[in-house]
């Protein structure tokens, strides 16, 4: 890997930098540096590249896979991971998290400012934090301090932005929590420690547990939350649960995240808001199980054991004509998962369709849906429009979350294990969480 001067890169310098694969073709451009923090004051190691690539999409590029960094250009190579970037507990930004804090000099115990960090390539291939360029403190009115570089074991006070082994502690008794029991340990917080928590929770964890939140929590939540991170949450949550906070929050902000989402997610979202909160459009998902009728039972198999579908979604397979995504070509019929399980593999899914369940319309009463999946003994239904296509399904945990009392997500939780939770973060120090998680 080649460098400018010797081997060293001053990052602040680099952020903006063009990125492009072995092709010469243009990838994105360099938006930060991830780095962790190590034991006795080493100079940091440098994990990868945040890169900004179309549609406003941050993602990861390991440092092994960048083989030259020029004036003006990053070479990388492979195939790019196009998940949206997320720190993991450990790791920091090395612009986000460095720049502008203020250290201190260990000869001198001097306060200055951190203006730069730069990386240097070890001989065992290593690309590590050795050089801060600094400035201190000026004197007089509108007058800047003088300048200088030096190595990183030359200051003190980064500590503070690695993770302690309370903190890790505290993510480990978190993750064992169910989504439910997690929201009441933050609904359970003070809104400075709720938002340092959900903050050191993946895009996918935290999805799951603001689903579950009460509705003022949730909103005041979504509302600490920076933009893209709010936005790439929305992206993870269950299409309807997205519109209803999306609803909750204000028009205003909610046009600002829609327009930070996926196109493909923000469609579906936008789809759902256009009907009534207690509709059956306003309580459907978009996502079904959708497929064809020549579709075998081992592909529908396949379907429902992925770990992301709640147990009543992939209780029934909905077999409609092309196109398969909602909204559909015309509905024909379920497939039930026990009919699944008692047919051969190759068995043809039209030959096993049960075509007597004929839905209700988007605009259907929440009493009219829950009547509906009562009479006939059904986890979910389908909606259907007037020309018979299918425009998403209900199920029965989102009906029940409207027609039980405001305060019955509190029933029924995990007492023993949020009240130790509860008790973990009381223990731990405020404000050690690492933003996010890209594990």
């Amino acid at each position: 890997m080649s460098g400018n001067g010797m081997n060293r890169v001053f990052l602040a310098r680099l952020a903006g930098t063009a990125v492009f694969d072995p092709n010469g073709d243009p990838v994105g451009k360099v938006r930060d540096a991830v780095a962790t923090l190590r034991s006795n004051n080493q100079p940091p190691r440098i994990l990868g590249l945040v890169v900004e690539v179309p549609l406003r999409r941050r993602v990861f590029v390991p440092i092994t896979r960048v083989t030259s960094i020029e004036s003006g250009a990053v070479v990388i190579t492979g195939l790019l991971n196009m998940r949206r970037f997320e720190t993991r507990a450990g790791e920091i930004l090395v612009l986000g998290d460095l720049l502008d804090r203020s250290i201190t000099i260990v000869e001198s115990g001097e306060s200055v400012v951190v203006e730069d960090m730069g990386m240097e390539l070890t001989r065992t291939g290593d690309w590590l934090i050795s050089k801060v360029h600094i400035m201190r403190k000026g004197r007089g009115i509108r007058r800047k301090g003088a300048t200088s570089t030096v190595a990183w074991n030359e200051l003190v006070g980064f500590a503070a932005q690695e993770a302690s082994q309370g903190a890790t502690n505290l993510l480990a008794t978190l993750s064992t929590l169910r989504a439910a029991d997690l929201a009441t340990v933050l609904q359970d917080l003070s809104p400075k420690r709720r938002i340092e928590v959900a903050r050191a929770l993946d895009d996918e964890r935290l999805a799951d547990v603001i689903e579950e939140m009460d509705e003022q929590v949730r909103v005041e939540l979504l509302a600490e939350l920076e933009g893209e991170r709010a936005a790439d949450v929305l992206e993870e949550m269950d299409p309807d649960d997205a519109a209803d906070l999306l609803r909750e929050i204000g028009e205003e902000r909610a046009q600002e995240l829609i327009d930070l989402m996926d196109p493909e997610d923000a469609e579906d979202v936008l789809r759902l808001m256009t009907y009534e909160d207690y509709s059956a459009g306003g309580l459907m998902t978009t996502e079904p199980i959708v497929m064809s009728a020549d579709y075998s039972v081992a592909d529908a198999l396949a379907a429902v054991r992925k770990s992301e579908l709640s147990p009543a979604l992939a209780s029934q397979i909905f077999i409609c004509r092309q196109p398969l995504e909602t909204p559909t070509g015309r509905f024909i019929g379920l497939v039930h998962y026990q009919r699944l399980l008692r047919e051969p593999p190759a068995t043809l899914l039209g030959s096993i369709v049960d075509s007597s369940t004929h839905g209700v319309n988007p605009d259907a009463s929440l009493h009219e849906v829950a009547s509906y999946l009562a009479s006939y003994n059904l986890l979910s239904i389908p909606v259907i429009d007037a020309n018979e296509r299918l425009l998403g399904a209900i199920t029965v945990d989102d009906v029940l979350d409207h027609l039980l009392p405001e305060n019955w997500r509190h029933a029924h939780r995990d007492s023993a294990a949020t009240t130790a939770a509860l008790e973990n973060i009381d223990t731990s120090f405020e404000g050690e969480l690492s933003e996010g998680s890209r594990g």
